[in-house]
C-alpha cells in the first residue's frame, strides 16, 4: 500500500480523484481490484494536503455507486452462468466457496447484504453481480448501494484524514517511543479484529464455533458418562 500511496504523490489531484473513482468503480462490477487500498492511500495523501478529503470521498462513492449498478445490470443480463464463468477467470477471489459464502450471506440478510457488503473485500466484488444474478429488485438494490457506498466511501475518507492530521500534530509533541508504543497497539487491535471476524465468519459456515467451543462437546459428556457405566459394571 505504501509503493500505491507514494505513486498517487506523484500525480496532480484531480488524477488521482480519478483513478480513486475508476478502481473503485471497475472492483464493484465485478473485477478484483485493491479498490479499498485506493482509497485508503488516497485519503491519507488528503491528510497531507496533496487531496481534498471531499474530493477522494466524492470520487469513491461514486465509484461505488456506479460501479455496483453496472455490476448489477452484468449480473441480471448474464445470470448465475457469468458469475460461475467469472470464478473460472479469478478463482481465488470468486471461485466456487467465494460465490457460495456469498450466497449464504444474501439469504441470510438480504439486501442488507449488499449495504454491509460495502465493508467487506469479497461482498464489495460480488454484491453488484449477485444482487443482478438474484433478480433483486432494483430500487431495494439502489438504497442499499447507495448508503452503503457513501458511508463507506466518506466515514473512511474522513477518519484517516483526521488520523493522520493528529498524527501529524501528535510527532510534534510525542517522544518515538510514544509513537512506536500507539503503532503496536493499533496492528495489535487490527490483528484482534480481523481473527473475531474470521471465527465469526467460519461460525457463519458451521465450519468454526462461536466462543470458540465445538457444537459436539455436548454430546460427548452423555458417551462418556456411558462408557464409565459400562466400565463399573
Amino acid at each position: 500500500m505504501h509503493n500505491v500511496e507514494v505513486w498517487l504523490g506523484t500525480l496532480p489531484p484531480e488524477t488521482i480523484y480519478l483513478i480513486v473513482g475508476l478502481v473503485i468503480g471497475l472492483e464493484s462490477m465485478g473485477i478484483p481490484l485493491p479498490g479499498e487500498i485506493a482509497l485508503v492511500s488516497a485519503s491519507l495523501l488528503a491528510s497531507t494536503g496533496l487531496t481534498s478529503p471531499w474530493g477522494v470521498a466524492i470520487a469513491a462513492s461514486a465509484g461505488a455507486i456506479i460501479g455496483d449498478s453496472v455490476g448489477y445490470a452484468i449480473g441480471r443480463r448474464g445470470g448465475r452462468t457469468l458469475l460461475e464463468r467469472l470464478g473460472r477467470r479469478f478463482p481465488h477471489h470468486m471461485g466456487p466457496p467465494q460465490l457460495a459464502h456469498a450466497e449464504r450471506m444474501f439469504a441470510r440478510w438480504g439486501v442488507w447484504a449488499v449495504f454491509f457488503g460495502r465493508f467487506v473485500a469479497l461482498l464489495r466484488i460480488l454484491a453488484g453481480p449477485l444482487s443482478g444474478a438474484l433478480h433483486v429488485p432494483y430500487r431495494k438494490f439502489l438504497i442499499a448501494n447507495a448508503s452503503g457506498g457513501l458511508v463507506w466511501a466518506f466515514g473512511t475518507t474522513f477518519l484517516l484524514y483526521h488520523l493522520g492530521r493528529a498524527a501529524e500534530r501528535w510527532l510534534k509533541d510525542l517522544s518515538w517511543a510514544a509513537l512506536a508504543l500507539a503503532v503496536a497497539f493499533g496492528v495489535a487491535s487490527t490483528v484482534w479484529l480481523k481473527r473475531r471476524a474470521r471465527r465469526a465468519a467460519g461460525a457463519e459456515d458451521g465450519s468454526v464455533p462461536i466462543g470458540g467451543v465445538s457444537e459436539v462437546e455436548p454430546a460427548a459428556a452423555p458417551a462418556a458418562a456411558r462408557t464409565r457405566h459400562e466400565t463399573v459394571g
